[in-house]
């Protein structure tokens, strides 16, 4: 159990921790009824919330809700589907005619909010509970040389975007240079950039070769003694593989169908409310035992 963790999520070892996250984005993109992504959403939220990363699902709603309402917008605007015609936009050149159904309206909101989950729980919930450095480590073993080349291009990320924007500060520095660069001055700033990577690359792979990285030495290296598996680690794991059993049984034996056309097919009963009950139960379980966590 990692030290100063705030919840059973950051107390989990980093691939359980993503494998929870990985199972909310799986049975957010199985389902189209509105009721189990409702009830996605709640379990979502309320998970971000125990996990005390409430700010960052905010932030990532603010980038999620202008991209969820786009593709709500475009689907009534490409689909030429649905009986129920509720808006005629006439010819629109090489579009031919467009006519906007009830149907493609709720559809595109369904895309829509499929797409917010897969945000809130891929971008934030999983970014923010999850030690990217951990993770790496722990697929070390599988691949040395894809978890190196992992660690190298996150770490790398940041300095490349830091170096773009001093050049970008230089060129505005120089006289008579416009608020805004142009199209060939980008292309200056893009391919000093790329010089710059290509050659702190290579200064890289030289200082890792002289290190012994990748050699038979280093590659026969004892590893370290096998970490059990915590009280969180197995809520954690048996709530994603609850989750991925849940979506995967509704979808054989039909529960919570959805036709979008011609005509919006959308069955409410006892076993769709059942369905919801138990996804947010199940994703929320391992929140209820918060022993060795800080409150």
């Amino acid at each position: 159990m990692r030290a100063g963790a705030v919840g059973p999520l950051h107390a989990a070892r980093a691939p359980v921790a993503a494998a929870y996250a990985c199972a909310l984005v799986t049975a957010a993109l199985a389902f189209e009824h509105p009721l189990p992504l409702a009830a996605l959403g709640v379990a979502i939220l309320a998970a971000g919330l125990l996990a005390g990363v409430g700010r960052q699902l905010l932030r990532a709603c603010l980038y999620g809700v202008p991209f969820a309402l786009m593709i709500a917008l475009v689907n009534p605007l490409v689909a030429r589907e649905g009986l129920d015609v509720v808006l005629r936009l006439g010819e629109a050149g090489p579009l031919g005619r467009l006519d906007v159904t009830q149907q493609s309206l709720v559809f595109g909101a369904i895309l829509g909010a499929r797409a917010l989950l897969v945000v809130l729980a891929g971008a934030a919930l999983l970014a923010a509970t999850v030690d990217a450095d951990e993770l790496l480590r722990r697929f070390r073993g599988i691949s040395a040389r894809s978890a190196l080349t992992a660690a190298l291009a996150v770490r790398l990320v940041p300095v490349l975007g830091r170096d773009a924007r001093r050049l970008a500060d230089a060129r505005r520095c120089r006289p008579g240079a416009a608020a805004k660069p142009g199209a060939g001055e980008r292309l200056q700033i893009v391919r000093a950039v790329t010089t710059g990577a290509l050659d702190r690359a290579l200064d890289v792979a030289a200082t890792l070769e002289v290190r012994g990285y990748a050699s038979p030495a280093a590659r026969g290296r004892p590893g370290r003694a096998r970490e059990l598996w915590s009280r969180h680690d197995l809520s954690v794991m048996a709530s994603a593989l609850g989750l991925l059993a849940l979506a995967g049984g509704a979808r054989l034996l039909g529960v919570a169908s959805f036709e979008a056309y011609p005509q919006t097919l959308a069955p409410v009963g006892a076993a769709e409310w059942v369905l919801c009950a138990a996804l947010v139960l199940v994703a929320l379980a391992p929140f209820a035992d918060r022993r060795g966590v800080l409150r």
